[in-house]
């Protein structure tokens, strides 16, 4: 008899238990990020001290980004509120396909969306033993070097287990729940996470566009229009960021 259950044990761990850990796989949801941007550090020309006070220097956006394991749509959060100083920081919406290698970006220049067509941003992640919180989740650091003097670090979370994040961030083995600049200039950090299900229909681009640019081509435009204005170099970098 003792044998007999012996045997079972495995069946039974097997049948009970398997199911409760594969119900702890998270594919599908909504988190909220709160983007806190420090102007005096993205904008180092004098004269924006002289535009934006010391009071207003950290600008405050919020974000959604829904997923499923294969598809992830991020977009700025609607508010009927006006807004104060809009135009220091870029509000991107970003559609991207993990099995397709695609992603469409729509920004906003002078007031217009510009859609851009490419591939998905491949990014060499350094992951680091630092640990930390966020919302309830245990996430791990990991580190991008951008250029010799640009670091952006990332916290993730493999509870959820689609490679996602805000805005074009993906790469990592789970979802980025925080992402900041080395010098805290710009820095995102979910402040709501919801396990739901999201319909693909809803997590795709369902419109028509007349022209979409490749990244290369919309910075070759740009550059040629605004290019020879200090103003213009300004408004080229700012849309083409880390980001």
């Amino acid at each position: 008899m003792r044998i007999m259950k012996n045997k079972l044990f495995p069946v039974l761990f097997f049948f009970v238990f398997v199911p409760l850990f594969s119900e702890a796989q998270i594919y599908s949801g909504k988190i909220t990020y709160e983007r806190k941007t420090n102007v005096y550090k993205k904008f180092k020309q004098r004269e924006v001290r002289e535009w934006i006070d010391e009071a207003h220097k950290i600008k405050i956006d919020y974000f959604e980004l829904c997923f499923n394991d294969s598809l992830t749509f991020f977009k700025p959060q609607e508010s009927e509120l006006r807004e104060d100083y809009a135009w220091t920081t870029q509000k991107n919406t970003v559609y991207q396909n993990l099995k397709s290698n695609s992603r469409i970006t729509i920004k906003a220049v002078w007031g217009e969306d510009v859609y851009l067509s490419d591939t998905l941003y491949t990014r060499k992640w350094k992951i680091t033993d630092s640990k930390r919180n966020i919302g309830g989740y245990d996430c791990r650091k990991a580190i991008w070097e951008v250029n010799d003097s640009t670091r952006i670090y990332a916290w993730y979370t493999d509870a959820i287990n689609t490679s996602t994040g805000p805005e074009s961030f993906i790469g990592l083995p789970g979802a980025i729940l925080g992402l900041a600049t080395e010098d805290g200039g710009v820095v995102y950090f979910a402040k709501k996470i919801e396990i739901v299900k999201n319909n693909p229909s809803a997590l795709k681009l369902n419109k028509k566009v007349k022209k979409y640019y490749t990244p290369a081509e919309l910075k070759l435009q740009l550059q040629k229009d605004y290019g020879k204005y200090p103003w213009g170099k300004a408004m080229i970098n700012s849309v083409f960021d880390h980001w």
